[in-house]
């Protein structure tokens, strides 16, 4: 009994000693082969690049493991000109006109002959509570952000009236420098990882340092794509005009008496009510009796020949048997 347990404390010390050994000669082993996965910055553990422990050793630059604190997390504009804002110009008014159609046209050849291009038009007719359509048209042009209030000028130049005008304005100097920012580590991150694929030896590992420049090169894509909208949307300013024709905004008229101010809307309002009463009595007597009729008689009809029934069943019982 004495000896088998001399035995079990010899082998405990035996075993504590070996991963003793094992625990110290851990970091030496772990400079001369590769570490069991090594992942790319930014993927937050995306696919290895590096996996077998038992690979060769291969000298590999090392990736930085977080983004540099450049100016995308201080905040500064460095990526823009000095003391110059990236500003993206919009304006929207609403004019009116005596020939809409004509009026748009112009504005359209105004948006080319200043460099611009024209967005959006469309031409369309709207009824006037009078029952007369009148044609009314809404463009969208883009020009450049300097000529913007010259090309409002000429678009409020000539007209009936100006109903409305808004002008925005949007400052995207953070947003377009964080992009920057962002670009230029994932582009030196890219480099890096080409430097890789160049010094790789196994197919496996050729394949896995590919697929992550893959990844980098469509972020790459993706925020030089938002650069560009933000560079065009500042160097080009968006006017959406909307025109009305004259008739539109003419005031009433009966029988050569034109109305203004409560006495035009109380006026306007009675007509539409009379108006709104002889369609509903056109519905009424065009399609809701008809309506009514159809499903109601049916109903009626059933109901008088189960009454009947009924009245008659009652008249037979109350009969003595003979």
């Amino acid at each position: 009994m004495k000896r088998i347990l001399v035995i079990v404390l010899v082998a405990a010390i035996l075993l504590a000693g070996c991963s003793t050994l094992l625990k110290a000669a851990a970091p030496a082993m772990s400079g001369s082969v590769y570490s069991d996965v090594q992942t790319a910055p930014g993927l937050g553990g995306g696919a290895p690049y590096a996996q077998e422990a038992r690979a060769p050793a291969m000298e590999m630059p090392s990736l930085p493991t977080a983004m540099p604190q450049s100016d995308y997390t201080q905040g500064n504009t460095a990526g823009t000109p000095e003391g110059e804002r990236l500003v993206i110009q919009n304006a929207d008014l609403m004019i009116v006109v005596a020939d809409p159609v004509t009026k748009m046209d112009s504005i359209a050849k105004m948006a080319q002959q200043m460099g611009g291009f024209v967005v959006s038009s469309n031409l369309y007719e709207t009824t006037l509570p009078n029952g007369i359509q009148v044609p009314e048209t809404n463009i969208t042009i883009r020009v450049p952000a300097e000529k913007m209030n010259d090309a409002l000028t000429q678009i409020k130049a000539e007209v009936v009236d100006v109903t409305s005008e808004t002008r925005t304005g949007q400052d995207v100097t953070q947003s377009y420098t964080d992009l920057q920012s962002r670009l230029r580590n994932y582009e030196a991150a890219e480099a890096q990882l080409r430097e890789i694929m160049a010094s790789a030896t196994k197919t496996e590992d050729v394949l896995n340092v590919f697929n992550q420049i893959t990844y980098y090169r469509e972020q790459i894509e993706v925020i030089k794509g938002q650069m560009q909208y933000y560079e065009q949307s500042a160097a080009l300013s968006a006017i959406n005009v909307r025109i009305v024709a004259e008739e539109s905004v003419q005031p009433l008229e009966i029988g050569g008496w034109k109305p203004v101010g409560v006495a035009r809307n109380a006026v306007q309002a009675l007509i539409n009510f009379f108006k709104g009463f002889v369609n509903f009595l056109i519905w009424l007597v065009v399609f809701i009796v008809p309506v009514v009729a159809v499903i109601i008689l049916p109903i009626w009809g059933i109901w008088c020949g189960i009454r009947n029934w009924r009245a008659k069943r009652k008249v037979r019982k109350a009969q003595p048997t003979k």
